[in-house]
């Protein structure tokens, strides 16, 4: 065949085409179960952190099995839905994202920590520069917060994205999400400041828009989560 032709040009280009594509579909499909596996293992990570606990990866499964002893979706009225508990990576809690299209309901994670049980909920929001999330640890009460965990997709270093460290997170443990018998969530001030009536965390200096945007997230996310808290609460 002369390769000068343009039919040599076009048929060789087209093998080529074929060839790369033949090439990353295979590789994709050998690294797919690999790529689920870390994210739900991430996933993991960033419940147990709300939970106070830093599990590196190899550790995080094992840890998640021992501690998270039910997961759950909720409907609006802060009730189970019937047929979605579970406590493996493919249970309708677990592979429920927050807001995601489609849900049949909210996800809850049902955990025991030195005896007592704790409640973890997801949390999504937005910051300066994009996605914020996390995970609220509540205690039994419905109100208490155990712990917390926050996540971003690209807050500048230094400012907003300190709202990963545990100097941030720290504070929110032992805050009340109600008061006098209201869903008032947890406030976000600027430091050195307060707000009345309500618990209230010190923001990030320099980092405005992203603790506005925590603020709220928690205001938000949690605040759908008020009947099932309060649900909690009429249990006691």
């Amino acid at each position: 065949m002369n390769r000068e032709n343009s039919g040599y040009t076009i048929i060789y280009a087209a093998v080529m085409v074929i060839l790369v594509a033949l090439g990353l579909a295979f590789t994709h499909q050998v690294l797919n179960e690999k790529q689920t596996t870390n994210v739900n293992i991430d996933k993991m990570q960033q419940i147990l952190r709300s939970l106070n606990i830093n599990a590196k990866a190899a550790e995080a499964e094992a840890k998640y099995d021992e501690l998270v002893k039910n997961a759950y979706l909720i409907d609006s009225h802060g009730n189970k839905v019937e047929g979605t508990e579970g406590i493996t990576p493919n249970d309708p809690a677990f592979s429920t994202e927050l807001g995601s299209e489609g849900a049949q309901g909210l996800p809850v994670y049902e955990a025991e920590v030195a005896g007592a049980p704790v409640y973890i909920i997801p949390m999504r929001g937005t910051g300066l520069w994009g996605a914020i999330w996390g995970y609220l640890a509540v205690e039994a009460d419905g109100s208490t917060i155990y712990g917390s965990e926050f996540g971003h997709a690209g807050e500048t270093p230094g400012l907003g994205a300190e709202i990963v460290t545990l100097a941030f997170r720290n504070q929110f443990t032992g805050k009340e999400l109600f008061k006098e018998g209201e869903f008032r969530s947890i406030a976000v001030v600027k430091p050195g400041k307060s707000v009345a009536n309500r618990d209230y965390v010190d923001g990030i200096s320099g980092g405005t828009i992203t603790s506005q945007g925590v603020d709220k997230m928690l205001l938000q996310s949690v605040g759908e989560y008020k009947s099932f808290l309060m649900n909690l609460q009429a249990a006691q």
